[in-house]
């Protein structure tokens, strides 16, 4: 999980690289294509190609156009916010997910949990700042819609992994990215520049490589005890924005990162305590 963190960290950085150059539908189809052709062979080395034509499209139609709006939204964020702040707001997504889980899923959530979502849903708050001279903007907003469409993926993840392999939500997911997002930004394409051609290649490695090992993790190790380490993005976004934009974060950000992971953490916990 350690390793799929960072690589995951690492393919951000160059989408907020990119994204100074690129609109964020273009940056979001340059995702999903540069990383389809090694998650594809993947996939088609571990399963094999029947696995991944017997799905139920419904539900993969419905977590493409959710992969597009969320892929267009982050990128969007990330040029205009630090990674560390980004990855801050974006810690609200388990939050999201338990809360949802409750209407779409029909299960039960305490009184315990139901608290613990509402302080992590505080500290967003501390984050953002709204009365004063804070990080209230579009680009702040963008990133909470970015978390509520991870939300509801992931929602549809848990229907789906019932019937479908991980393999082919994986590829069919990046292949509607950057098919969808392609469709939006091809009125508005720009050239692509040469020189950022390995900045393309870098963010297609470091993400196919963060799937893989991501699918690895939950495949040997019990969830409720990997997905803590999830939160190393924060360190992983502090580091990247200090090397290579000069920026780190506030006390106020670190506050309000501080309550949204607790609250994620004790809503792990209490999940692993009900298991």
């Amino acid at each position: 999980m350690l390793v799929a963190v960072a690589m995951f960290s690492l393919m951000d950085a160059g989408l907020k690289q990119l994204s100074a150059h690129y609109p964020p539908f273009q940056v979001s189809a340059l995702r999903g294509a540069a990383s389809l052709p090694f998650v594809l062979a993947w996939a088609l080395a571990t399963v094999g190609a029947r696995p991944l034509l017997r799905i139920r499209w419904p539900l993969h139609l419905l977590r493409g156009v959710l992969g597009v709006a969320m892929m267009a939204a982050f990128v969007y964020a990330v040029a205009r916010l630090p990674l560390s702040t980004a990855y801050s707001i974006f810690f609200v997504a388990p939050l999201l997910i338990t809360a949802l889980s409750v209407p779409l899923l029909g299960e039960k959530v305490g009184p315990r949990r139901w608290i613990a979502i509402a302080i992590g849903l505080a500290g967003v708050l501390v984050l953002l700042r709204p009365s004063g001279e804070g990080l209230i903007s579009l680009a702040a907003l963008a990133v909470l819609l970015a978390a509520a469409m991870y939300a509801v993926s992931a929602i549809t993840v848990r229907v789906l992994g019932r019937t479908d392999s991980v393999q082919a939500m994986t590829v069919w997911l990046l292949a509607m990215i950057a098919v969808g997002a392609g469709a939006i930004a091809w009125p508005q394409w720009v050239p692509l520049r040469g020189e950022h051609a390995w900045l393309i290649l870098g963010v297609g490695v470091a993400g196919a490589l963060g799937q893989y090992a991501f699918t690895e993790a939950f495949r040997l190790g019990e969830a409720s005890a990997i997905a803590p380490l999830e939160y190393t993005a924060l360190l992983w976004g502090v580091i990247l924005d200090a090397t290579l934009w000069g920026v780190l974060p506030d006390a106020i950000t670190w506050l309000g990162a501080a309550i949204i992971v607790a609250s994620g953490l004790y809503l792990l916990r209490r999940e692993r305590l009900r298991g």
